[in-house]
């Protein structure tokens, strides 16, 4: 499984059914002065033929048809909660073509993880996408929006590799547009790491290290850990910003607190920066990661 993918589809359907205004979503619609600055619909028009149509429900259980798609959806959560995951498919199928976003958000997960299901990066994609798709305009800050933002982010991700033997071909120019929406416009935080990363490595598009810390900041400050490695490296190194070696070592710190046992590369950018760092750094690093723990100023 991709590194992306386990980091951008990281909520969980306790987290969605948690959600409880989501489930009965308002029409919502940017705030004055505020637009989305993109809309995915042009995958369609560059892409026509990689919109499959995978996502329809031919012919629904007739348990179904008298449900709403909210009513489907909650039945669909509730069924996987209690392991029946067959019927909890069928009735969030049934919620997704009828529109439903966390329907189509929660099949998209389930498809790209291969969650109770067959891996099928194709089908994910077409979830992730008719959200982008029907909800580019969402207000940043609904409950719903946060969902939004995710699919971005997968599709970029997708975008990013392409995928296998389909009409999604590799275009990282696409993939930093579906970050960069997601990162300015929702202000979500995987998308600001992803896209601080783009500009660091110069992958689909300029190259530019002061954008990628102004985007790692960002992303760190929500408590990004991969960001926090990355910034913290750029930090304590003086690379593209002004070296500040006990603030980089207390991002570094954190990430590696936050990281999992996999990701062996920033417990690497720790241990260097450690080593390398002076006994007043560590100690001034380790009063920066106090006031971050109590909830004090973040920079």
């Amino acid at each position: 499984m991709r590194m992306f993918r386990r980091l951008s589809l990281v909520v969980g359907l306790g987290s969605v059914l948690g959600l409880s205004s989501a489930l009965a979503f308002e029409s919502a619609r940017a705030p004055n002065g505020i637009a989305p600055a993109a809309s995915v619909d042009v995958f369609r028009r560059s892409n026509p033929e990689a919109s499959l149509g995978s996502t329809d429900l031919q012919s629904p259980p007739a348990a179904l048809r008298n449900l709403t798609p909210v009513e489907a959806f909650r039945t669909g959560a509730q069924a996987l909660r209690a392991g029946d995951t067959k019927s909890g498919v069928v009735s969030l199928e049934y919620a997704a073509a009828s529109g439903h976003p966390l329907a189509q958000w929660k099949l998209g997960r389930m498809y790209a993880e291969g969650d109770g299901v067959k891996q099928d990066d194709m089908r994910a994609f077409e979830y992730f996408r008719e959200i982008a798709d029907a909800h580019a305009d969402e207000s940043p800050g609904t409950p719903r929006a946060r969902f939004v933002a995710n699919a971005f982010v997968a599709l970029g991700g997708y975008y990013l590799d392409g995928i296998p033997n389909s009409a999604v071909k590799a275009d990282p120019d696409r993939a930093r547009e579906m970050f960069t929406y997601a990162a300015s416009y929702f202000g979500d935080p995987d998308a600001q790491y992803h896209l601080g990363r783009m500009y660091l490595q110069g992958f689909g598009g300029v190259k530019d290290p002061k954008q990628a810390a102004r985007w790692l900041q960002l992303a760190a400050n929500k408590g990004q850990y991969q960001a926090q490695a990355m910034l913290g490296t750029m930090l304590f190194k003086g690379e593209a910003v002004t070296r500040q070696a006990a603030r980089g070592l207390m991002w570094l710190t954190l990430a590696r607190d936050a990281a999992t046992s996999q990701e062996t590369w920033i417990a690497d950018l720790h241990a260097r920066a450690f080593k390398q760092a002076s006994d007043e750094e560590r100690a001034t690093a380790l009063a920066f990661i106090e006031r971050w723990i109590r909830g004090g100023r973040r920079e």
